[in-house]
């Protein structure tokens, strides 16, 4: 017998095995309102009234949804009613320009286009456009039963998630339905999730659906709390006020939780209960044992993209590990980790590592060059440089792509750069990722004025923000009378990060 793995199979168990568990904790639209909880029975009729809503409008199998939202309990019922609808959801970076979000709706010719309400994005349209609150409360329909999907597949596109890569535009990772129900059963797995865990959404849920943990939580009925704007001493209260036991993010978080732990008054709540899981960067060993020492929480680290659902590896302190010193523990955690279930793993001569796995994406939406190039003879190019072990684990070194990850967001240096250009007194420009305590990288664009030219630094940071994110826009600019390319005139980026690296063992951070 073949059943197709659709994520409907997660909300499904949780409806039939835990209907009565709490399944959100939501934020209120308002600070005085209650604070909205649901069942997992109440989340799934509100699921059912949204593809109800969705038949309503006539949108039909296959059509594209995009939601640009903060975490919430509303984009969380989105990323299970979209695509198990047979319907294809795109959840956009909230912190995105609107030329930008507009770009990413036209490009995955979504029908429909649903917006948090304290976002501004006049001008970005679609057939269907709502904000999400008090007007979307309209669109479900909870009288009517949703049409089935028709023929459910597991190899259809469930999401579109739009990553920045080596192009100054992004590309949609299309992630199936088998994609999905792997990862987030692979990822549970390696956790150790169970149905006594309660999580708080720290990580952006838009961030690669949430690395799949909305899925393979509702399917054990784990409670799903939501934090929609990270801030380390409300994430100390949520663990206190919550029971929380597992959450996923970026290091940035994980030090802006350590800096809130030094004027929290009082026991820190979760000790020797919390699991927090680390990826977007590998952190240095210390925040590794400050996570331990300081928090009394175990320190878990991931490593993936986008483009593999993500899990590629997992590390956590073996059993034989427990006894070693605390440095030496924290030194064994810093490495990326050893493969998750069903990945298979590769160096090739070129240094970079290669994977080979179930999660892998089925392709770039309108993109086959892009796909043709990232997935060759079976294996998928990362992008990234790395070593194996005698353990089997995988340590990133250094990163091929031009790619800056800072605060667990991807920046193309690209992007960066064409917005430097549009300046009139930019004559060359070249962006690099260097060190940066807090965020594991930051944005540095070295630039050559133009010949009689004048700019300063703060100038040019400006005149980045207003074309781009600004998390994207350089932190510092270094003015320089050339930049050395080769014979080509290619610039040689891993040169010019190599003085800023020059005393770290890798060469991310």
């Amino acid at each position: 017998m073949r059943v197709p793995l659709t994520v409907a199979d997660f909300l499904y168990r949780a409806e039939h095995v835990h209907a009565d568990t709490t399944a959100t904790v939501d934020e209120p639209d308002q600070p005085a309102a209650p604070v909205p909880t649901t069942t997992y029975r109440e989340f799934a009729r509100r699921v059912r009234a949204w593809q109800a809503g969705l038949d309503a409008l006539g949108v039909g199998e296959g059509e594209r949804v995009a939601v640009v939202s903060h975490n919430s309990a509303r984009l969380l019922e989105l990323l299970h009613a979209v695509p198990a609808s047979g319907r294809i959801c795109v959840p956009v970076n909230f912190r995105l320009r609107p030329d930008e979000v507009s770009y990413i709706v036209e490009h995955s010719g979504a029908s429909v286009l649903l917006v948090d309400p304290e976002l501004d994005l006049d001008g970005v349209t679609a057939r269907h456009r709502f904000t999400l609150g008090e007007q979307t409360e309209g669109l479900l329909r909870f009288d009517t039963e949703p049409r089935p999907w028709s023929e459910p597949d597991e190899d259809a596109t469930a999401t579109i998630n739009y990553t920045s890569g080596t192009t100054a535009r992004p590309k949609g990772v299309q992630m199936t339905h088998r994609n999905i129900w792997l990862n987030a059963v692979t990822f549970a797995m390696h956790t150790r999730a169970w149905e006594r865990d309660v999580y708080l959404h720290v990580l952006p849920m838009f961030h690669c659906n949430g690395w799949g943990m909305p899925f393979g939580l509702a399917g054990l009925g784990v409670p799903q709390v939501v934090l929609r704007k990270v801030d380390g001493a409300e994430i100390l209260r949520r663990v206190r006020d919550h029971g929380v036991t597992l959450m996923c993010g970026a290091p940035a978080v994980w030090n802006s939780v350590l800096d809130a732990a030094q004027a929290w008054d009082g026991e820190i709540p979760g000790r020797d209960k919390v699991r927090i899981v680390c990826a977007g960067a590998p952190p240095p060993s210390r925040t590794i044992a400050r996570v331990g020492e300081e928090l009394g929480w175990e320190f878990l680290q991931l490593y993936g993209l986008t483009e593999t659902s993500p899990l590629l590896t997992f590390n956590r302190t073996r059993p034989g590990d427990d006894d070693l010193p605390a440095e030496e523990r924290a030194r064994k955690l810093s490495r990326a980790g050893a493969p998750g279930l069903g990945v298979r793993l590769r160096i090739a001569d070129s240094g970079e590592v290669m994977a080979r796995t179930n999660n892998v994406m089925a392709g770039y939406w309108e993109n086959p060059r892009a796909t043709a190039e990232a997935i060759e003879d079976g294996w998928f190019h990362t992008g990234d440089g790395g070593t194996l072990d005698d353990e089997g684990h995988l340590t990133i070194s250094d990163r091929k792509k031009d790619v800056i990850i800072t605060g667990g967001e991807n920046v193309s240096s690209i992007e960066v750069e064409d917005a430097l250009f549009s300046h009139p007194a930019v004559a060359e420009a070249a962006v690099i990722g260097v060190p940066h305590d807090k965020w594991g990288e930051t944005i540095k664009a070295l630039v050559v004025l133009a010949e009689g030219a004048r700019a300063t630094e703060a100038e040019l940071i400006a005149h980045c923000k207003q074309r781009l994110a600004g998390y994207k826009a350089p932190t510092t600019v270094e003015f320089r009378e050339a930049i050395p390319r080769t014979a080509t005139g290619k610039v040689q980026k891993f040169k010019l990060r190599e003085p800023y690296w020059a005393d770290l063992e890798r060469k991310v951070n």
